[in-house]
């Protein structure tokens, strides 16, 4: 079971990070931190439960110093989340300050030849207790094993509880006016993940201690309610994102109120930022009108929907509009895909072509290429949708 969670853990981190992260930024901190817990978790099964002297060998302390980040990408996703801002900036460096630390401490056994590691895996699979005996790190040098173990979900639980203090201080802070109240449900979604997520921890830390302090190792595999709660944490946390399918796309926020001004020359239309104004419990839907004006703006005087790479990071670019507020704006206001709606611009373009009379001179697929469609089949489609005739029919009848 621990392995079927962790590699389902890690596809899920890679499919985030593959297609996500460019878009939304903050998918990134997300799949690092569901990559880690599952790298975590792997690293449990490798040691204690393959009986696999090669993974043992492996995982007894390379990747260990990784485990030490899961709380740092918890802590940027849920920021990023709250400020719609992922960037990182020079005072997030101490963050990876305790990875670092550990990854020092390992490198005397790192530099270790592998017949000496693969002896250690050998001796840890022989009998779990023999992890005593193996020195990983030069910490245990002057700090009992136990601490050393414990660190690890004792930090991520500081950094759950951060993460949970940040969340409460902005619902407290913005309350009925919170920017985009209609996606409250990203705030149960950091509710539910905070909550699976100190399970998971609580339970593990606790294991881990009472293990010690039995000084018996085999009892972290005999606890078998304090394994259940772990297993119920793990489980959640991995599947949680299923029933929430757009947590990728954010907290919409606009720093500049929702005002317009003509663009420079090259046809751009930007946002004033030199008029400001209070933040009021009604922005949330002028930010809304503000994007419908923009985009409806755009889509009139620059006509982008005739380039054939028109998608929602062009018309970000564009508008400057942060491509997950339109994303937001399309699915939650105008519940319609930006490609129909980009489709129906330029449907609308080409019978206008063909009330000029173009059809007259161009043939019915030159006029789709013409409007912004790709080939003569999008084009027939997406005219009968709109339409509910085929652009021939509606050629004659016109």
């Amino acid at each position: 079971m621990l392995l079927f969670l962790s590699l389902t853990g890690i596809i899920l981190s890679i499919i985030l990070l593959v297609f996500n992260a460019r878009r939304y930024p903050s998918s990134l901190f997300l799949g690092g931190f569901f990559f880690l817990i599952s790298l975590y978790s792997f690293m449990d099964y490798s040691l204690f439960y393959s009986k696999s002297v090669f993974l043992a060998s492996i995982f007894i302390a390379q990747p260990s110093f990784l485990t030490y980040l899961i709380g740092p990408m918890l802590f940027w996703y849920v920021r990023s989340l709250l400020t719609d801002k992922a960037r990182l900036t020079k005072k997030d460096l101490w963050h990876f300050l305790p990875a670092m630390i550990y990854l020092v401490s390992l490198i005397p056994y790192l530099l270790l030849p592998w017949s000496q590691k693969v002896a250690n895996a050998e001796l840890l699979i022989s009998n779990v207790e023999n992890l005593k005996l193996i020195n990983t790190s030069l910490f245990y040098n002057f700090l009992p094993q136990p601490v050393v173990f414990i660190s690890r979900p004792a930090l991520v639980l500081i950094y759950a509880g951060w993460s949970a203090w940040i969340l409460i201080r902005w619902i407290m802070r913005k309350g009925s006016s919170a920017v985009l109240s209609q996606q409250r449900y990203m705030i149960h979604w950091l509710i539910i993940l905070l909550g699976f997520l100190s399970i998971l921890t609580l339970s593990h830390l606790v294991a881990i201690a009472e293990a010690y302090r039995l000084h018996d190792l085999k009892a972290y595999f005999a606890l078998t309610l304090l394994q259940l709660f772990s297993g119920i944490g793990l489980t959640g946390l991995l599947i949680s994102p299923l029933f929430f399918p757009a947590i990728l796309y954010g907290l919409p926020r606009i720093p500049e109120p929702p005002s317009l001004k003509q663009g420079p020359p090259n046809g751009k239309i930007e946002v004033n930022s030199e008029e400001k104004v209070k933040q009021k419990p009604e922005f949330e839907r002028d930010y809304l009108r503000f994007i419908s004006v923009k985009v409806e703006m755009s889509m009139k005087e620059l006509q982008p929907y005739l380039q054939q790479e028109c998608n929602l990071a062009y018309m970000a670019k564009l508008t400057g509009i942060p491509a997950h507020h339109l994303a937001y704006y399309f699915r939650e206001e105008k519940k319609q895909a930006f490609n129909d709606y980009r489709n129906e611009w330029r449907v609308g373009h080409a019978k206008k072509l063909i009330r000029d009379g173009k059809a007259k001179e161009l043939t019915l697929e030159a006029i789709g290429l013409l409007s912004g469609f790709s080939t003569r089949n999008t084009f027939y489609t997406s005219f009968k949708r709109v339409e509910g005739v085929s652009p021939s029919t509606y050629k004659w009848e016109e």
